[in-house]
């Protein structure tokens, strides 16, 4: 069995959740981060237990690979089966995000409750966009396999999907990130590339659980994909693509807000 490293969070003491055994929050990270990102939002949603799990090439699964999003959705699977967890709430950002949608989508998913969304791109329409992202990915990949860690993370915050961050932000982002391991990060992202993920619109309107798509107000690349395509948004205030490490009381509270709506479905049948 692949299991991936994690870390479990009891509810709190004075939570009815301790009583009975109700679903999890199951929390993945983005790339280049680990299960604790979610540290401060999970102790915010403290009525629910959490699982917190590195994903493979970071945190504690440093030495695991993966061969793709089927892969890691198996290995998902497995790390539940292993923490005896049976019904579940998956909550995703940016990487975590798009595999947490393709797991709800085309994964084993009996147990799943429903899905949270945080910036996570629906993946790319033509193959021609999805070979021009591959080729993309692989050059980062090889940038991550061969130069040292804080210049290319330099680079990598200039992207524009990290536009709202200042210099002082960005400095901060490099030194927390750089203690990764650079050719486990370039496997994990030549895997995982939009290049090789399905377009998961199609899916995700199927979808027989509730979710909800979560976005801060100013990372504008993700609120317009979200508009575009009637995505159930909710928006996070004074905060952009990194919502939750932003504004972690806003989010925790946007997801308590989401549970308790769509509570019923997670009521034991």
């Amino acid at each position: 069995m692949m299991t991936l490293a994690c870390r479990k969070l009891d509810p709190h003491p004075e939570s009815p959740a301790r009583h009975h055994c109700g679903p999890w929050l199951v929390w993945l990270h983005g790339l280049l981060g680990s299960g604790l990102d979610w540290l401060p939002v999970a102790e915010l949603c403290g009525d629910y237990p959490s699982l917190l799990i590195d994903l493979p090439g970071h945190g504690k699964s440093v030495a695991q690979t993966t061969r793709g999003f089927a892969d890691i959705s198996r290995q998902l699977v497995q790390t539940l089966q292993a923490n005896g967890i049976r019904e579940y709430w998956l909550a995703g950002y940016s990487l975590g995000g798009r595999i947490a949608m393709y797991h709800a989508c085309y994964g084993s998913h009996h147990g799943l409750q429903g899905l949270l969304v945080e910036g996570g791109n629906l993946g790319l329409e033509s193959a021609e966009l999805r070979e021009k992202r591959l080729q993309h990915d692989r050059l980062w990949g090889q940038r991550f396999r061969q130069e040292p860690l804080p210049q290319v993370l330099a680079d990598w915050y200039q992207q524009d999907v990290f536009a709202d961050l200042d210099t002082q932000q960005r400095e901060k982002l490099v030194l927390l990130r750089a203690d990764n391991h650079g050719p486990a990060v370039a496997d994990m992202l030549e895997a995982t590339s939009l290049g090789h993920q399905p377009w998961l619109l199609p899916a995700l309107q199927r979808l027989t659980v509730p979710y909800t798509y979560l976005c801060g107000d100013r990372d504008h690349k993700f609120q317009q994909l979200a508009a575009q395509f009637s995505l159930p948004l909710r928006t996070l205030a004074r905060a952009g693509h990194n919502a939750h490490r932003a504004n972690p009381g806003a989010f925790a509270a946007q997801v308590l807000s989401f549970l308790s709506q769509s509570s019923f479905l997670s009521l034991p049948r």
